[in-house]
């Protein structure tokens, strides 16, 4: 088999980061995170540093050229023969279809695994995360949830169609859900 490529997907605060370290960990894959490359842009003195320090903190998405301007520019530094784990660049519909063309036009294996969460589940992850971690994009849970329903909800029925999609409880227990994803990953 070729190079694997996988995608987590999710309501914010639904585990991707928690999952994405928990493969990296068992596959040794690297991990490209669009949410570490935002956050250390938003902390440049720059005006595309300010800018995204002030969207990230309304709980805005980055605007998807951004974002796919970022996963490609990775994607295409990427031996052919890596396997990559993505975190956070297909939240939005033209992000979505931009990830399944490239993908398919360079020939890579790749599988979007989505974390399935409540929202009152992800109101009590994002509040407990706030005090922990004080992530300012955290303050703004409602707008997050607003975000995820109008754009990232349509690019996850892309992928379903694309027949690419897995869907993960993601309340269970941290284990349980990492052992669900590599038998869904065949690992």
């Amino acid at each position: 088999m070729g190079s694997r490529t996988v995608f987590f997907i999710g309501k914010p605060g639904c585990g991707k980061g928690t999952q994405v370290k928990l493969l990296a960990e068992k596959t040794g894959w690297k991990v490209v995170s669009a949410g570490e490359q935002f956050r250390t842009i938003a902390t440049e003195d720059t005006p595309v540093g300010r800018k995204v320090k002030s969207e990230m903190e309304a709980g805005a998405l980055a605007p998807h050229w951004f974002a796919m301007y970022l996963y490609l520019k990775s994607l295409f530094a990427s031996d052919e023969r890596e396997n990559l784990i993505f975190d956070g660049f297909n939240r939005k519909l033209p992000e979505a279809e931009l990830v399944i063309d490239s993908l398919r036009w360079l020939g890579r294996s790749f599988t979007i695994v989505n974390l399935q969460v409540s929202d009152n589940e992800v109101r009590r992850r994002l509040a407990g995360r706030k005090v922990i971690e004080g992530r300012a994009d955290d303050n703004a849970v409602e707008e997050r949830l607003k975000e995820y329903y109008e754009h990232t909800d349509p690019a996850v029925e892309v992928f379903r169609d694309a027949g690419v999609l897995i869907e993960i409880n993601g309340e269970q227990e941290v284990g349980q859900i990492a052992a669900d994803i590599n038998v869904a990953l065949g690992l």
